[in-house]
């Protein structure tokens, strides 16, 4: 009985034994939850004209992009339309993938239909996944194709430390990248497209559903100068951003991987951006990243080795092909034709047809040109006799004188054949001048005005630098010839940018170019009278 008694523990007692060695997991437990909630800090600074290096921290060391992502999905969207793959109003049919991803998303419906513009819009201001994905589906047929792209394409740019596994940038097993590859891919997104580069300054975009606003307006509203790029977010990744900005000719690429919060990272891309600046040279020559060659869907079509014409099984091995050209040979002459006795006759024929015509033509021209000769003396002749005609006081008899002697046998000289006065009425051709003038009465030349109401104008959006916004004027100029002709191009500079405007058109000629330049898929917005 005793024996039970001293066998028997207070359950107090074993609490109060296992509690410390409870507490000591907890905490071990939070602090490893700690390290993976704080991602990883990684910061790269980048003369964007010349690839230099300004500033890097941990710029290599793989990482989480998040939505970076998208921008990889964007630049081969650009090079699909630039080479014909798809265009920007094809209809894109949303598939049960896309519109299942999570937000940030547009919305999309399974089986709804969106034009490829609209995607792209929102893929690049909202950082929309669904959007991403789709585009990624359009292109390549499936994500996982679309992913095998993205990598291609990144070893082509030289990112040689970055991994993707899809099109928008969730968290995904082995999907990593560097601060130094984003700032790579950035700095082709800017040089190898300029055309579509704007997107991404875009405050807010009409995606077609809906307006949307751009993640990162606090960024390019506040820094000066700046108009892009890409933000991203993750619980893995924390708040990353890849910015842009351009300040007297320099451009300045910064990238933040690890940001705590919006506002903590946007305010240490403010820092590197300033120390660009301030370390970047005034002047330096510009050197633009070599554009990878394209290769299309065709470098990612797989030749199957192994396995029969059924689908390939998992062990089947996969190969990829590429074909180079290694010699082009000079394709022989067209041969000449022989021919026959009678074309031969029938040209010849024809070359004395041609050599007469022209010689019936130089002896034409010889006859105008004495016509012409002839008309100019019957008219100097015509000017004489009207003044003779036009004298008020008569003429007096002459009085007769005798021919001296020996000279009344001369014969006068017959009337030159040039002058004919017989029959002579006057016309108007042969009225003096002063007549003409008194009977017509005074001409007033008018012309019409070109000037009135010529108050409008028409903006075709704002861009980072004051060349691009020209080279946007003088492009649009030359393919709405008939609309634009001797409308004025002017870029004026605001916060935001460069503003492209053509001015002096009227209100209608202004409403009437944006609709032209609206179906083409430009940006364009009135400008009244001020």
């Amino acid at each position: 009985m005793l024996s039970n008694v001293q066998a028997w523990v207070h359950p107090r007692a074993v609490i109060g034994r296992i509690f410390p060695i409870v507490l000591i997991a907890l905490a071990m437990l939070v602090g490893i939850s700690a390290k993976v909630m704080a991602a990883e800090y990684a910061a790269l600074v980048m003369d964007a004209r010349n690839g230099k290096i300004l500033h890097s921290s941990n710029a290599d060391t793989r990482l989480h992009p998040a939505s970076l992502t998208k921008m990889m999905t964007l630049y081969i969207a650009f090079e699909a339309v630039e080479n014909g793959e798809i265009g920007l109003d094809t209809l894109v049919t949303i598939s049960k993938n896309a519109a299942a991803e999570p937000p940030s998303k547009l919305g999309l419906k399974s089986g709804q239909k969106i034009k490829l513009r609209y995607l792209i819009r929102a893929a690049a201001v909202k950082s929309a996944n669904d959007a991403a994905t789709a585009i990624g589906e359009a292109i390549e047929g499936s994500e996982a194709a679309f992913a095998r792209r993205m990598n291609r394409t990144a070893k082509e740019l030289g990112m040689s430390r970055t991994t993707f596994k899809n099109a928008h940038g969730l968290t995904a097993s082995g999907h990593l990248s560097t601060a130094r590859d984003m700032s790579v891919l950035g700095r082709h997104v800017f040089y190898d497209y300029p055309d579509y580069y704007n997107i991404f300054s875009r405050t807010t975009a009409d995606a077609g559903v809906r307006t949307v606003s751009h993640t990162n307006s606090r960024f390019l509203n506040s820094y000066a100068g700046a108009d892009g790029i890409k933000t991203g977010y993750t619980s893995a990744a924390g708040f990353n951003l890849v910015a842009s900005a351009e300040r007297g000719g320099e451009r300045i690429i910064t990238t933040v991987f690890g940001g705590r919060s919006t506002a903590t990272r946007n305010a240490r891309v403010t820092e590197l951006m300033d120390l660009g600046f301030q370390r970047a040279p005034n002047r330096v020559a510009v050197v633009k990243p070599k554009r990878p060659p394209y290769l299309g869907k065709a470098a990612g079509s797989a030749v199957m080795v192994a396995g029969t014409q059924d689908a390939p099984s998992v062990a089947s091995k996969i190969i990829r092909v590429t074909i180079n050209v290694t010699q082009s040979p000079i394709p022989k002459p067209r041969p000449m034709r022989t021919l026959a006795p009678e074309d031969e006759t029938m040209l010849l024929s024809m070359s004395n047809d041609i050599f007469n015509a022209v010689t019936q033509a130089q002896q034409d021209e010889q006859v105008l040109a004495l016509a012409e000769a002839a008309t100019s003396q019957a008219t100097q002749v015509l000017e004489q006799v009207e003044k003779v005609a036009q004298l008020d006081a008569p003429l007096e008899p002459s009085p007769i004188k005798t021919a001296p002697a020996g000279l009344s046998d001369i014969t006068p000289k017959p009337r030159p054949v040039s002058l004919q006065l017989t029959n002579v009425t006057p016309t108007a051709a042969v009225m003096p001048a002063r007549a003409l003038v008194a009977q017509s009465g005074p001409e007033i030349v008018t012309r019409i005005s070109t000037s009135g109401s010529r108050h409008w104008g028409v903006n075709i959006g704002t861009y980072g630098s004051e060349y691009e916004a020209r080279k946007v004027l003088l492009k649009t100029a030359l393919t709405e010839l008939d609309m634009l002709d001797g409308a004025l191009r002017k870029v004026v500079k605001s916060k935001r940018g460069y503003q492209a405007n053509f001015l002096g058109l009227t209100e209608d000629l202004a409403g009437m170019t944006c609709r032209r330049l609206a179906a083409r898929g430009v940006d364009c917005d009135p400008i009244g009278p001020t």
